[in-house]
């Protein structure tokens, strides 16, 4: 690929990314979010239609992310407070909020707007080779490089992300040493669901500028596929975003040669998920591969023990 090409599919991912960490924290946390569909269709909604109203890009942005982020605290709050299932109530929010999204936005359907701009950083722009791929984009991607870096820090190297490992794996040890498991839940739900909020309004702001019914349906089922596909890692989760992001530029350009493999590239993530859910629960496999290789053991992968469980203080 050419280094255009690669500045490109490096710009499409980004709101993928957002969206992907986002969950990744979230599911950390022992909460599994899946309104995501339906949270980034009315955030990308939300979004444009602040910008749009306002002409001030950054508050179309926050507008998205606190959207989601109140959509999430919805599911943390049924599932802590109202002991509902954690999979029913997001499947319903998803409906829910994909029908607001169509509704609330018709107003602002296929209307020109404003969009994030590129900015151009002096020097590391400049560098042969890379520079143009990764230093001549917008403050969004450059944010999503912080963001990837800043998370897989937080979650691996911090005690707080010591903590948060702890509520989704072993809640109850997690109580016993005196953390307040349902706050920091709510916390990291809440921060999660802003970051897929802003991955959604990222979508309309600068990847499919605009608004139209069902903009950007079926991303939010991607991001969930990826984020199990990434091992609930944030670098691997952000490498699978970028690989989703070729793929969709291979269907594209393939789509006048080969319109039926152009078809089929743009849902391989949903097959990858299977695959890799497949790996991680079977133990020869995961023996054979985690030995003695460090390669090995980045790839392997295990979803938080807790994950999707309520918990609550006896």
């Amino acid at each position: 690929m050419n280094p255009e090409t690669l500045a490109i599919v490096i710009s499409y991912a980004t709101p993928l990314v957002f969206a992907v960490i986002g969950e990744t924290i979230t599911e950390k946390s022992g909460v599994v979010n899946l309104s995501l569909d339906g949270s980034m269709l009315l955030s990308a909604m939300t979004g444009f239609a602040v910008s749009f109203t306002t002409g001030n890009v950054v508050l179309g942005l926050v507008a998205g992310g606190l959207i989601s982020s109140n959509l999430a605290l919805i599911v943390a709050f049924s599932s802590i407070r109202l002991r509902l299932n954690q999979i029913a109530v997001g499947i319903v929010l998803t409906l829910l909020a994909t029908k607001l999204s169509a509704f609330l936005g018709q107003d602002f359907v296929r209307k020109p707007g404003p969009s994030v701009q590129d900015v151009h950083i002096p020097l590391l722009g400049d560098i042969p080779g890379i520079g143009p791929i990764l230093f001549q984009q917008n403050l969004l991607v450059y944010f999503s490089y912080i963001l990837i870096g800043i998370s897989f820090w937080f979650i691996f190297y911090t005690r707080h992300g010591l903590n948060l490992q702890s509520i989704g794996e072993r809640p109850e040890a997690a109580y016993a040493r005196g953390i307040d498991v349902n706050k920091l839940r709510y916390f990291y739900t809440a921060l999660g669901g802003f970051l897929v909020g802003l991955g959604g309004a990222a979508f309309s702001l600068d990847v499919k500028l605009g608004w139209s019914d069902g903009h950007i349906i079926n991303f939010g089922w991607i991001a969930l596929a990826i984020v199990i596909f990434g091992g609930w890692h944030p670098i691997r989760a952000a490498l699978g975003c970028y690989l989703f992001a070729v793929l969709q530029l291979l269907a594209l350009k393939l789509q006048p040669v080969l319109p039926q493999l152009s078809q089929v590239l743009p849902i391989i993530p949903f097959p990858l998920m299977i695959m890799t859910l497949l790996f991680i629960n079977h133990q020869k496999i995961q023996h054979l591969v985690l030995k003695n290789n460090a390669f090995g053991r980045f790839i392997s992968a295990r979803a938080p023990s807790a994950l999707g469980e309520s918990f609550q203080r006896l």
